[in-house]
């Protein structure tokens, strides 16, 4: 399937499908009686995003620091689906991502796209994606410019702007209380890039040959709500010549006492798959994380335990849905690490603050094997802290703030990916409809 995507120096090709289906949308945008769905159930957003990351180094490494600021654009506009038993729908989505501050010896948050050359970030990158939809009873079909929220594949929200990905997905719900999902990808675009780029594994203190690339992913699963208290999630994923994954889960929720008892039991079990181009993969991922709600509390207790002899394998530039996703300097999945985590939750909408959130959480990880470092029984922590609020009221309504702290320490070899570091991230996000 060609490129969907067009950058600040030219434009991408579309595929026939897609061209098909603009071509039809644009049909029937042009007679209202037919297009009644398309147009009627259509909205757009625009969503601004500015953002500074400083990844301060607390080691003797040659580079200390990382730190920029940069603003971002995103336009999404998304029709609705055409009458019919079968209805046929167009999305777009726009981004933009423009440099506020950056230096060629501090680039390097993933804000931005920098040259190999110099390491100057560059001015401004954008991307177009089109998405062509159909629908069919509870069951959508889409191709092109896709999204993943998936527990193998997160599509990692932690940068300027959103990944996406190039390909098919099906997601149905015809069965009351089961969601399907299935697709077949085979390009990704990442953070910081204006084009679709095959897909490799995650490597990480050269836990794989990171080099080798993959012609597609394919998956297949669902998540099922026995009842609503208790959910079940089981995948399978092959990410073609590299490595394959299952995923099981339970979430379950019980009230107890005042509050409610939240268990979070997660599982990932990896090998490699066809031609192994990233070399041996054999990993089996297990966590827990229980938690109690009570008024704005949550307090939660967790446990990571990855075996076999090699790390967690995940797609470059997504994350894995552990019980390590959204933690700020590292990943903690790498081989035979122990992770040891507890958080604390407080939502002020519970003293009358609405839109006001923290967090505090410690992250401890040991007994990791870094073989290609020739290191054993090293140790990591990250301690992170978060400050939320929402505007709610007034000319500034629904504006986002947002600021992240991390401290994270390791004992690694000085050659390793995760460096000792203080984070700091703040956000200010702002999202209006334009119909």
């Amino acid at each position: 399937m060609p490129d969907l995507i067009r950058d600040a120096h030219g434009a991408g090709s579309v595929s026939p499908l897609i061209h098909w289906l603009a071509g039809a949308g644009l049909g029937l945008f042009c007679s209202v009686s037919q297009a009644e769905g398309f147009i009627d159930d259509s909205h757009g957003t625009l969503t601004l995003r500015n953002y500074y990351m400083d990844r301060d180094y607390k080691d003797d490494g040659a580079k200390t620091a990382a730190r920029e600021w940069a603003q971002g654009v995103f336009m999404n506009v998304e029709s609705g689906f055409t009458p019919g038993t079968v209805g046929f729908g167009l999305d777009v989505r726009g981004l933009l991502g423009i440099k506020l501050d950056s230096s060629p010896d501090r680039s390097g948050t993933e804000l931005l796209p920098v040259s190999s050359s110099d390491k100057r970030a560059a001015d401004e990158y954008s991307r177009l994606g089109l998405t062509g939809k159909l629908r069919f009873g509870q069951t959508t079909v889409k191709t092109g410019d896709v999204s993943i929220f998936l527990p193998f594949a997160f599509a990692s929200p932690s940068r300027l702007l959103p990944q996406t990905f190039r390909g098919t997905t099906l997601s149905s719900k015809d069965i009351d209380g089961l969601t399907l999902n299935t697709g077949y990808i085979d390009r990704i675009a990442r953070r910081d890039s204006t084009d679709y780029q095959p897909m490799t594994i995650a490597s990480p203190n050269r836990r794989f040959n990171g080099s080798a690339t993959s012609s597609h992913m394919a998956y297949a699963g669902g998540d099922y709500q026995v009842n609503k208290d208790l959910s079940l999630r089981a995948y399978h994923a092959e990410v073609a010549d590299l490595y394959q994954q299952n995923t099981l889960a339970l979430l379950h929720n019980l009230p107890l006492g005042d509050g409610v008892l939240t268990t979070d039991l997660r599982s990932f079990f990896s090998d490699e798959e066809g031609a192994a181009k990233a070399g041996k993969v054999d990993n089996r991922n297990v966590s827990a994380l229980v938690g109690y709600r009570f008024g704005g509390h949550r307090v939660s207790l967790g446990y990571m335990h990855s075996s076999g002899d090699t790390a967690t394998p995940y797609v470059s530039g997504t994350e894995l849905m552990g019980l390590s996703e959204m933690t700020m300097s590292s990943d903690f999945l790498n081989a035979k690490e122990r992770t040891w985590q507890a958080i604390h939750d407080y939502d002020f909408a519970a003293v009358g603050v609405p839109g006001l959130r923290t967090r505090l959480r410690y992250v401890r990880g040991d007994h990791i094997e870094l073989a290609a470092l020739n290191a054993e029984d090293r140790k990591e922590r990250e301690f992170q802290m978060e400050l939320g609020y929402v505007i709610q009221s007034g000319p500034l309504k629904n504006v986002g703030l947002l600021a992240r702290k991390s401290i994270y320490r390791n004992d690694f070899p000085g050659t390793a990916a995760f460096r000792d570091e203080n984070q700091t991230r703040f956000l200010v996000t702002y999202s209006v409809p334009i119909w």
